[in-house]
């Protein structure tokens, strides 16, 4: 569907919000839910900063999330169930929100999590973050359950259209917290946060989180990657960081400038381990694509397979979903 292509890109949209559209859809949303507009609206630079604002608040009331977001969400659902049936309604969820589903939120969960860590100074201040975090409505983050609806009815519009022009929210009686989106974002082809040279998303007010495909990473983890040396990369004590830097640094030219043995090797190819302290041994199988490359040399391809792995044939098996016993190709490429 069209438009599920349209609310994927509201998920990942960047750069500056529009703020007039984003409070019509506020005010819509708050009428829609049979509630007085909200007397202001305060903006800011960041989910981070919007927790702040949120804790700063005087006379705001008590929050309304429950009226504006959950309830019509719900009664909404329970419509196009009845409407559709059971069968009905799983294949419309497979065909629009199930394709944003897991993306989005995830992504939310590590904004949570990075607002919480940087917040809360203390462990037991986790808590009243975390209370002020459950206020709020998700914004291009909830693109996902707004794809399965969209064009479906108007109760939703209100929420839609601040979906499409701003981030998180925080709907209060008489205050909203309205924070604005991302400046930054890179994911990898899994739609995991991941970027080797910078902050995977950040916000204008220098909010931001970094990561290595899908993995939370210091800031500067990131930093020392372009500096590394086998001796660090061995140094390392944290086996998930290790990997990261094994990664990043590639692992056919950790075994070449690490000086590391083959430990065996067939018609297949070779077969390379590396020992790494606290962590399975990484054990990869070198081999030579048969078939040459337009300019006649031949590819060499690293193929990472199981630390028990023992051969060359036994781990390009393993690749096939084979034993080695039975692996007997006529042709290897």
């Amino acid at each position: 569907m069209q438009h599920v292509n349209s609310w994927r890109d509201v998920a990942a949209a960047t750069g500056a919000a529009d703020r007039a559209a984003a409070e019509e859809g506020v005010r819509r949303a708050y009428r829609t839910a049979g509630l007085a507009e909200p007397e202001r609206i305060v903006w800011a630079q960041s989910p981070r900063a919007a927790v702040e604002a949120v804790e700063k608040l005087a006379d705001a009331g008590r929050s309304v999330r429950e009226e504006v977001r959950t309830r019509p969400w719900a009664e909404e659902r329970r419509r196009m169930y009845d409407e559709l049936g059971p069968a009905g309604w799983s294949a419309l969820w497979s065909a629009t929100g199930a394709q944003l589903w897991e993306t989005t939120a995830a992504l939310a969960e590590r904004i949570r999590s990075g607002v919480v860590a940087d917040l809360a100074a203390r462990p037991e201040d986790e808590g009243a973050v975390r209370l002020v975090l459950l206020d709020a409505v998700l914004g291009q983050h909830d693109a996902a359950w707004l794809a399965a609806f969209d064009g479906r009815g108007d109760r939703l519009t209100g929420l839609a259209e601040v979906a499409r022009n701003a981030g998180w929210w925080w709907p209060y009686e008489r205050v909203v917290v309205i924070s604005e989106r991302p400046e930054v974002l890179h994911r990898d082809e899994a739609g995991r946060l991941d970027n080797g040279e910078g902050a995977a998303l950040a916000y204008g007010d220098g909010f931001a989180l970094h990561a290595w495909r899908g993995m939370p990473v210091p800031a500067a983890f990131l930093a020392e990657l372009a500096t590394l040396t086998p001796q660090r990369i061995r140094e390392e004590e944290n086996a998930e960081l290790r990997r990261v830097m094994l990664e990043y640094y590639g692992y056919d030219r950790y075994l070449t400038e690490s000086g590391a043995e083959p430990v065996h090797r067939d018609e297949t190819g070779i077969l390379w381990r590396i020992a790494l302290d606290g962590d399975e041994d990484v054990v990869m199988v070198e081999v030579v694509n048969s078939t040459p490359e337009p300019d006649g040399t031949h590819r060499t391809y690293w193929l990472r397979v199981p630390p028990a792995t023992r051969t060359a044939k036994d781990g390009v098996a393993w690749t096939f979903g084979l034993d080695g016993a039975v692996y007997a190709p006529v042709r290897q490429t």
